[in-house]
């Protein structure tokens, strides 16, 4: 038995999913395309609804099925409910304060994980939670959201670094491979908090350590090796290196001030990173994670390839509008981004029911060569 079944654990990610669609619909708001009014007013929550209630939530659930205890699923909880809450029109307040909880759910739970087996992967995931809590403080202490963006993108980013530096261990050994990680992360982090106190050295800082965070996992990521392979393994590996090449390109953005809130790359860099690079990551684990969170059968077809080519070619569009300040072009892309996703979550969808088709049939099968079946 584990401390909380697989079909319990679903209401948590249908939470994230409902944080998801209004997020996607609130950031098309933000760039003047109707939307349902619901989530129209969550236009200035967008980044607060996709990485605190969505990415907090999957990313929270993730590791509480890792470390199968009871109080860890209340991480997600929380972070699912505060999307909820700040969906419904709550006093902001609250869904801070949930988000803030979830925060330190997860970092208790990463701290969990390092004293099982510490090592760098889960230092740095360690570190990936306390930016989440940090970014959630900003927001929730000054009310200054933008204030909170650099904290968030860092906990993505460094969440996936750890998850990626975990596999190394299956590479031979190089020497120059983990004191590099450590040096490029400082960067970013660094960056990270002097954000607040010198925002424009600071986000220079930000920007060349995820460029340099980029190089290094274009350079020692077992994705490059795995890319040679065939069917999911093959899949995985091209979803991440197309990822990293999103993160470079996000990361040159910003050296070039697009990390400035209300610069004319702003939505450029940020879309490449948090789109390009983390939801090419999510497309990858996909059919690796959910079958561990929910324990349902997700069979690779080539078909997985559909909405990853779609995620590249949206966000081309779209950082190409960014570049030549055509809105329509800007728009575009993004309405192509929200549809890639919605056929992102059908080929899941469609994949889970083929997996439960399978053995059916197989059993139908077998019952039909038994004597008297």
């Amino acid at each position: 038995m584990t401390a909380l079944p697989a079909p319990a654990r679903i209401p948590l990610l249908i939470l994230g999913l409902a944080a998801l669609l209004t997020g996607v619909l609130a950031g098309l708001a933000r760039l003047g395309v109707d939307v349902p009014s619901i989530a129209a007013t969550q236009a200035g929550t967008h980044a607060a609804l996709m990485i605190c209630a969505f990415f907090g939530t999957v990313i929270s659930l993730e590791r509480a099925v890792a470390l199968d205890g009871l109080s860890a699923y209340l991480g997600p909880a929380a972070a699912g409910t505060g999307g909820v809450l700040l969906i419904a029109g709550a006093p902001l307040w609250v869904p801070q304060s949930l988000f803030v909880g979830a925060a330190l759910v997860l970092l208790l739970g990463s701290f969990q994980v390092m004293q099982r087996q510490f090592a760098l992967f889960t230092v740095m995931l360690a570190l990936g939670a306390v930016c989440w809590l940090l970014g959630n403080l900003v927001w929730f202490v000054n009310g200054d959201l933008q204030g909170a963006v650099p904290f968030w993108l860092a906990f993505l980013v460094v969440t996936i670094a750890g998850e990626r530096l975990e596999l190394t261990r299956f590479l031979p050994v190089r020497r120059a491979a983990a004191p590099s990680f450590i040096a490029l992360s400082c960067l970013v982090l660094g960056g990270m908090l002097f954000t607040p106190v010198e925002p424009e050295h600071g986000r220079i800082a930000f920007a060349a350590g995820l460029l340099a965070l980029a190089a290094w996992l274009l350079r020692y990521d077992i994705a490059r090796h795995n890319a040679s392979q065939q069917g999911l393994t093959r899949f995985i590996a091209i979803c991440l290196l197309s990822g990293y090449v999103w993160l470079a390109t996000g990361a040159i953005a910003g050296l070039a001030g697009g990390f400035t809130p209300g610069h004319a790359l702003y939505d450029a860099a940020m879309h490449a990173v948090a789109l390009g690079f983390v939801f090419a990551m999510v497309f990858g684990h996909a059919p690796i994670i959910f079958p561990a969170v929910v324990k349902v059968k997700i069979p690779y077809h080539a078909a997985f390839y559909l909405p990853l080519t779609l995620l590249h070619i949206s966000l081309v569009l779209r950082v190409f509008g960014d570049v030549v300040d055509s809105l329509a072009l800007r728009q575009s892309g993004a309405i192509a981004n929200a549809a890639t996703l919605a056929v992102f979550i059908a080929t899941m969808l469609l994949s889970v029911a083929r997996g439960a088709w399978q053995p059916a049939r197989s059993k139908r099968s077998r019952a039909r060569l038994t004597p008297g079946g």
